[in-house]
C-alpha cells in the first residue's frame, strides 16, 4: 500500500474534539483575561499551541514530523507578565503532553551558579533535577555570563545547561528571560545557546491606559476603588513614573497601590473621632495617591 492509499484509508481526525480534549482553549483564554493589552505576545503564544497541537496529531497519525523546538526567550522590562505567560505555557506543554509534570521552576544566578571550584555544577543539577518534567524559568538569564570576570563560574552552569537542553529535551522545557538589550548581547557571545532556541517573544511595556487598568483590577481584587480625582492623579502619576528609572510596569503600578493604601489607613486613622462607612474604607482619594514624590 502506497504512503497515500495508508492515509487515506486513516479515520479522519476531528480537530475540535481533539481541540477540546485538552484545556488549551481554557488556558488561553485565562491568558487573554489576565493579561491587559501584551496582543503580539497572546498571538504568539496561541501560534505556539496550534502547532503543538497539529503535531501531536500529526505523530498520532504516524506522520513523521520533526521534534518542535520548546526552549524559549522571553525578552522585555520587568512586570510585563513573563512569568505569568511562562506559567500558562507550562500549563498548554503539560496539556498537549510534551512535558510530563506541568509545574515551572524559577531561578536565577544565584540559584545556579557557586562561589568557588567544584561548587557550580552540584547546584545547576540540583536545579536541573527538581524543573525535569516541567519547565525551568531563568529570570535575568544574561548574568549567567560574565565574561570580564576570569575566576567566574557561570559559564560552567552554561556548559551544563547546554547539554541538558540539547540531550533531554523531551524531559525539560528551557525558558530564558530578561531584559532585551543584555539578552541579545548574551546570545551574541554564547551562540550555542541561541542556536537552540526556537521561540523568541518580546514583551512589550504597557501603555498608560494598560496600566490605569492593570491598577483598577488589582483594587477591585483587593474590594478597592479610585474616586474620579484619585483615578485622574493615578493617570499623572503613571505617566510621570513612566519617565523615571527603575520603572518596571505592572510591578511599579501594584507599589504606587500598596503605599496610596497605607496613605488611606493613616488618613482614616487620623480622623478617628468620626464614625466610618464602607465606602471611606473602600474609596482612595486623590491625595492618598498626590503625596507620592513622584509629583516633587
Amino acid at each position: 500500500m502506497n504512503y497515500m492509499n495508508y492515509m487515506n484509508n486513516r479515520n479522519p481526525i476531528n480537530l475540535q474534539e481533539e481541540y477540546a480534549k485538552t484545556e488549551i482553549a481554557k488556558i488561553l483564554n485565562l491568558l487573554n483575561d489576565e493579561l491587559v493589552g501584551l496582543a503580539p505576545v497572546k498571538a504568539r503564544i496561541r501560534e505556539i499551541a496550534a502547532l503543538l497541537l497539529i503535531d501531536k496529531l500529526r505523530r498520532n497519525l504516524g506522520i513523521s514530523s520533526g521534534n518542535p523546538g520548546l526552549h524559549m526567550s522571553f525578552t522585555g522590562s520587568p512586570g510585563t507578565g513573563k512569568t505569568t505567560v511562562g506559567l500558562k505555557m507550562a500549563d498548554i506543554l503539560y496539556q498537549l503532553g510534551y512535558i510530563k509534570k506541568g509545574h515551572l521552576l524559577t531561578v536565577t544566578r544565584d540559584d545556579l551558579v557557586g562561589q568557588y571550584i567544584g561548587h557550580t555544577a552540584p547546584k545547576t543539577k540540583e536545579v536541573l533535577k527538581k524543573a525535569m518534567g516541567g519547565v525551568l524559568f531563568i529570570d535575568e538569564a544574561y548574568y549567567l555570563y560574565k565574561p570580564d570576570n576570569e575566576r567566574d563560574y557561570g559559564s560552567e552552569a552554561i556548559e551544563i545547561l547546554l547539554q541538558v537542553m540539547e540531550n533531554q529535551r523531551d524531559e525539560l522545557v528551557v525558558i530564558l528571560a530578561g531584559y532585551k538589550e543584555p539578552m541579545d548581547k548574551f546570545y551574541e557571545s554564547n551562540p550555542g545557546l541561541s542556536s537552540r532556541i526556537a521561540n523568541h517573544i518580546d514583551f512589550p511595556d504597557y501603555s498608560v491606559d494598560e496600566l490605569l487598568k492593570i491598577a483598577k483590577l488589582m483594587l477591585e481584587e483587593q474590594q478597592y476603588q479610585l474616586t474620579p480625582a484619585a483615578e485622574i492623579a493615578l493617570t499623572s502619576y503613571i505617566t510621570k513614573r513612566k519617565e523615571k528609572p527603575l520603572f518596571a510596569n505592572a510591578r511599579s503600578v501594584k507599589n504606587a497601590l500598596d503605599r496610596a493604601r497605607m496613605r488611606q489607613a493613616n488618613r482614616i486613622f487620623d480622623s478617628r473621632g468620626q464614625v466610618l462607612t464602607k465606602k471611606e474604607l473602600v474609596n482612595l482619594e486623590a491625595d492618598d495617591i498626590l503625596q507620592s514624590t513622584v509629583f516633587d
